[in-house]
């Protein structure tokens, strides 16, 4: 892990972001006391098309309108 100073890092921070990207971590210290860490963000956790849809028709599912029609709701709407 490579550390670099406050001033430097507000310099050239395309270049050190371009660094992390790559999956660098990077230590920013202020008077050599470290104050923050530039790191690559967790990755992003992908859910399947198959499961979402199946989640919300399960969720449909559950839902009712007692009753209402969407002619009544609508209606209902525009008083």
């Amino acid at each position: 892990m490579e550390t670099v100073g406050a001033y430097e890092a507000k310099t050239h921070l395309p270049k050190l972001l371009e660094r992390v990207i790559k999956g660098e971590l990077i230590t920013i210290t202020k008077h050599g006391v470290p104050v923050a860490v530039l790191q690559p963000p967790p990755p992003l956790r992908k859910t399947e098309p198959k499961k979402v849809i199946a989640e919300l028709r399960e969720f449909r599912e559950k839902l009712t309108l007692k009753g209402l029609s969407i002619r009544d709701m609508i209606e209902e709407g525009r008083r």
